[in-house]
């Protein structure tokens, strides 16, 4: 042994020669002749005063030693060193086992191991031995001993397999055959990972035998792909090697459907670590175009990585009923939503607050779900629109809140039938307690989960019996009431949540349960797959539809594979029943991969085999070292002849030349480039900018042009009332009142906008309420005055005046939260002067906004109630604008009702009350804690 490797000559005999090297030394030293020696005598006195050269009568001594090892080069390389050369070492009796690994690690050096085989077989043969012959990737064993050549029929019919070795039911078989008599010898061809039990040597060592011999490669090839996860950064691809002692990196590559790479990333394993991770950076569209990841330069079925659609990063688009308020983001709906999605999917939010345009700019980036928080009425044109999108496969899922309760009963999408309003668990006027989650259905994403025990839902909306009402419940309070239900509308599915988005209904939103939640129904929207009809959660059984063989390429022939069982909650393995592949069909499919999620290959314990011979595979390791020689006695017989040459004076010494001038390029001057004259700027400008500037400048109180001119004049006089009050009274000084076109002037320069209802006028588009309802939804508010307060004195009971009627009308168009008048502890009444009531020229109706969530637990002698989200809406009758209104020497134009000069100076408070609300928010409620905080400062 030479370094732990075995070593022999091939032609040993040859080896004689070397005992001629003395001989050859001596006649080395005898060349070149000694020289003759000739006396000129007439150059005597020349040969004096010349420099003699004398030529040596015998080689230097260096030089016959070059030519010494030139000779034993030579002889060497005739006698052929060969390291590592296979010998019979089997047992003269007994029969020979041969156990062959044909996993899915040996098929880049499936050959040798063929061959490795091979020489087994014909070394049984040549002692005439049986042969049992057995393979760890059959489905079916048989073990028992035959002729040499039944042996390498099989050996010829067999491949690898693109699955790990089971080599418990090859060594059963093993141990089956052999039962009554032990094998002379047995040879195992192993692949050199450890089988999950990491018994495989020890069971073998327990088979009684005459000697054991492991045969292996290198294992440095063996690397596998266990995992990836599609992240917001990139996929992200976990892979594991046999081979541990050194850094390697790794380049994976993602292909899609039709086989091209598309793109790539690295793996960068670091010395002593089995496992590693790499990121394959690309944009979400083409992340989910991969159709299966491979390692770069390995053709192995372990270096491939199949992705079905479950492994598709899905883009989900976000809806709220109100804009984000980013100083208070804990109270905006989408906030829990994002937090608990981001992590798993791309999240596209709308760039525009009227729903009209923002719905279908979202549709257009096909989004796989779009969530909406809190939305009860929708414009009219969104519904078609959405409704096809459902049908073509997508999934709406929907957050209950106020607008949502205060939504007819008729809303096409919502998966049950709702009631209108919402239900208080708790609180001093409710008899029920807030409600805990019950155990989930097993029709249910949510099943197998644990069902929480510190969640608590204090307000739900309520769905109304039916008889499929069961069926449609993926999550049920524990009274019953359901909190998730779902129903199928063509190939998609509307899914309802019956609390809020934020922690105002419920602490769901805050729990760890609510990420699950969302993400496993995000998950069901996958396009096609096995979850693509909610049928996830049940067992399955799916057939094969695309195969892998071992060399890591799908392949359409299924052969004896049989259909794949897929339970919830348990991932499935391969098997030579069930080996790796796509199970299903064109229309969806799982994939099942070599090795399971986070497998790491580890090397077998050789130690548990005891006294065994340690072989490496024919070829692998067994080389020979005439080449080598033959080319180092080429390169010495090359030196030898060029120092021959330089010693007999062929070369000559060159005298090189002092220096060379060098020749430089002249340099040619660029004249002085002209400079470019300056690009011509577009005039954009348009003739209302400098309107809107001066409207950008300072605040603007503004109203709605009706397009009747005694309407709007009278509008304008009130606003322009109003606005020289606030200048006197307040620290506002508000421009000129502005009138709006609400179809086609911007909303967003105004906090306020007044729009007097007349039923004479001519009603409103549908596009013109939708940009109503946008500018709501952004934080803007609408102040809509029916100014029928006194006509209705007179009305009959339950009389409706025509511009009630008129305002049923436009709010129809309109998702308006629930509304309540204006509470005595609001900060409205207290926002700059103290108020009881808000009057006009009239003072009989309330002033509505939008309904706040009052909890009646918690102690109400606040000076004010918290404004947090300003009302978005505000409705009277008492015709504000009347009261406001002022002729150019600031005289009142119309008298108030009843004739008092004291109701026309409430009525301007309520409307600077109104203003400092709308520009201030909650401030006022905020003063309240100043004393606490102070005292908790130690001030």
């Amino acid at each position: 042994m030479i370094g732990g490797l075995s070593f022999a000559f091939a032609n040993p005999a040859i080896l004689a020669a070397l005992i001629a090297l003395p001989v050859i030394w001596w006649l080395l030293r005898m060349t070149p002749p000694r020289p003759a020696a000739e006396v000129f005598p007439p150059l005597r006195i020349l040969a004096s005063v010349m420099k003699r050269e004398e030529t040596p009568s015998k080689s230097p001594w260096w030089l016959t030693l070059l030519r010494m090892l030139m000779a034993t080069a030579v002889i060497l390389a005739i006698a052929d060193p060969v390291f590592n050369p296979r010998s019979n070492t089997l047992a003269t009796s007994g029969p020979l086992a041969l156990m062959i690994d044909n996993s899915w690690a040996t098929a880049p050096d499936w050959e040798r191991r063929v061959e490795a085989a091979s020489a087994l077989i014909d070394d049984a043969e040549a002692k005439d031995l049986a042969v049992s012959i057995v393979f760890t990737g059959e489905r079916q064993h048989d073990a028992t001993p035959g002729s040499a050549g039944t042996a390498r029929n099989r050996l010829a019919a067999a491949g690898p397999e693109p699955l790990p070795a089971d080599r418990r039911s090859a060594i059963a078989a093993l141990q089956a055959a052999f039962k009554d008599a032990p094998p002379g010898t047995i040879a195992f061809i192993t692949d050199s990972i450890e089988a999950p039990d990491g018994k495989t040597m020890a069971a073998l060592a327990a088979i009684r035998a005459g000697g054991l011999r492991v045969i292996e490669a290198d294992g440095s090839e063996a690397v596998a792909l266990t995992d990836t996860s599609n992240e917001s950064s990139g996929m992200s691809v976990t892979a594991t090697r046999l081979k541990t002692d050194d850094r390697r990196t790794l380049s994976v590559v993602a292909y899609d459907t039709r086989g091209r790479a598309i793109a790539n990333g690295a793996i960068d394993f670091t010395p002593g670590a089995a496992t590693a991770k790499g990121t394959i950076e690309a944009p979400f569209e083409l992340r989910n175009d991969f159709a299966r990841i491979g390692i770069d330069g390995l053709s192995t079925a372990g270096a491939t990585h199949l992705l079905d659609d479950g492994f598709r990063r899905r883009r989900v688009a976000l809806l709220s009923g109100e804009a984000r308020d980013l100083s208070q983001p804990l109270l905006s709906p989408l906030y829990y939503i994002n937090r608990a999605l981001v992590p798993y999917a791309d999240l596209v939010e709308p760039r525009e607050t009227d729903l009209a345009v923002a719905i279908p700019e979202l549709l257009e980036q096909r989004p796989s779900v779009l969530i909406m928080a809190d939305i009860g009425r929708l414009p009219e044109e969104t519904y078609p629109v959405l409704a096809k999108w459902i049908d073509n496969g997508g999934t709406l899922i929907r957050f209950a809140g106020p607008r949502l309760a205060a939504a007819p009963a008729d809303d096409p999408l919502v998966p049950v039938t709702l009631r209108q309003g919402e239900r208080a668990l708790g609180g001093a006027l409710s008899w029920s307690e807030p409600q805990p989650l019950a155990d989930y259905p097993a029709n249910s994403p949510f099943a197998g989960m644990p069902r929480p025990t510190d969640i608590l839902v204090k307000r739900q909306v309520l769905a109304e019996p039916t008889a499929d009402l069961a069926e449609r419940t993926w999550a049920n309070l524990a009274d019953g009431t359901p909190l998730v239900t779902t129903a199928t509308r063509g190939a998609g599915r509307i899914i309802l949540f019956h609390v809020s988005a934020e922690a105002t209904w419920s602490n769901l939103p805050i729990s760890g349960h609510f990420v699950e939640m969302l993400r496993r129904s995000v998950q069901l929207s996958r396009s096609g797959g096995i979850a693509s009809e909610g049928k996830a959660v049940k067992a399955q059984t799916l057939p094969p539809y695309r195969l892998l063989n071992a060399h890591g390429l799908l392949v359409a022939e299924t052969g004896n594979a049989r259909p794949l069982n897929v339970a919830p909650g348990k991932e499935p393995l391969a098997t030579p029943d069930n080996p790796p592949g796509l199970y299903g069909s064109e229309d969806g499919f799982t994939a099942l991969n070599v090795l399971p999620r986070n497998a790491e290959l580890k090397r077998m314990d050789m130690v548990a085999a005891g006294p065994h011979v340690a072989e490496r595979l024919a070829g692998a390791e067994s080389w020979s070292l005439k080449p080598a020689l033959m080319t180092l006695a080429l390169l010495l017989l090359l030196a030898d002849a060029v120092i021959v040459l330089f010693m007999s004076g062929v070369f000559s010494r060159v005298k090189r030349a002092s220096a060379t001038a060098a020749t430089l390029l002249l340099l040619v001057l660029a004249g002085a480039a002209l400079l470019p004259s300056p690009p011509a700027l577009a005039d954009d400008t348009r003739p209302d900018d400098a309107r809107i500037l001066e409207r950008l400048d300072t605040t603007h109180l503004a109203y709605v042009v009706t397009g009747e001119e005694d309407v709007d004049r009278l509008s304008e006089n009130g606003l322009k009332g109003l606005t020289d009050f606030l200048t006197y009274r307040t620290t506002l000084e508000p421009g000129a009142p502005v009138g709006l076109d609400i179809a086609k002037d911007e909303l967003s320069f105004y906090p306020i906008i007044y729009w007097p209802i007349s039923a004479s006028a001519p009603m409103p588009n549908p596009q013109a309420v939708s940009r109503i309802d946008a500018y709501m939804r952004a934080g803007g508010t609408v102040l809509f005055d029916t100014r029928d307060q006194f006509s209705s004195l007179g009305a009959s009971s339950g009389g409706t005046s025509p511009n009630a009627e008129r305002l049923q009308a436009i709010l129809a168009n309109l998702d308006i939260p629930p509304l309540e008048p204006v509470p005595a502890d609001h900060v409205l009444t207290k926002a700059f002067y103290l108020l009881t009531n808000f009057p006009g020229r009239y003072a009989g109706s309330p002033l509505w906004i939008e309904a706040t969530f009052d909890n009646r637990e918690e102690p109400s002698n606040r000076p004010a109630r918290s404004g947090d989200g300003v009302t978005p809406i505000m409705i009277t009758g008492n015709d504000f604008a009347g009261a406001w209104a002022v002729d150019a020497n600031g005289a009142a134009l119309l008298p108030t009702v009843p004739p008092d000069e004291m109701q026309r100076e409430y009525a301007y408070r309520s409307g600077v009350n109104i203003m400092m609300y709308m520009l201030t928010g909650n401030y006022k409620a905020d003063q309240v804690h100043v004393p606490a905080l102070l005292e908790r400062l130690g001030q």
